[in-house]
């Protein structure tokens, strides 16, 4: 067997060309599928999420808050998280989740201040604090916001 003798399995697959409303001998003549009488067998039924006049969920529920389409979620870590990376390392987001300091990136890494930083780092992200930025360059090392 190969691939251009695949086919799929008899009675599998739907004919979207079926003439409804053709005479009661072509199978499906006389409602043509629709039933009898009510909304549904009426030309122009109703729109999604309509319940026959009642008040529709999605309005019956209370609505909440805000969000904002254009803010980004950071993922953020403290300084002394990169103590745990060797003397003159690169420390960048792939590096990050690689050692296992963060899990996943949204839009980006950002480095807060809380903490000590005790090696020297080349740290390349996409946000980082002011504290955070001076306890990195005091400790004799770089930041790169890319």
């Amino acid at each position: 067997m190969d691939l251009s003798n695949l086919a799929p399995l008899p009675g599998a697959k739907k004919r979207d060309d079926f003439r409804r409303g053709r005479g009661e001998s072509s199978g499906n003549g006389k409602t043509a599928g629709k039933g009898h009488k009510g909304q549904i067998a009426r030309s122009g039924h109703t729109r999604p999420g309509f319940e026959g006049g009642q008040m529709p969920l999605f309005r019956r529920l209370p609505k909440r808050g805000f969000t904002d389409r254009n803010s980004k979620h950071f993922t953020s870590i403290n300084v002394d998280m990169l103590n745990r990376f060797e003397d003159g390392a690169v420390v960048d987001a792939a590096a990050l989740l690689e050692s296992g300091v963060i899990s996943k990136v949204r839009d980006g890494v950002k480095v807060l201040g809380n903490g000590e930083l005790t090696k020297k780092l080349t740290v390349k992200v996409t946000a980082v604090s002011a504290s955070a930025k001076e306890k990195i360059e005091a400790a004799g090392g770089t930041v790169e916001v890319m």
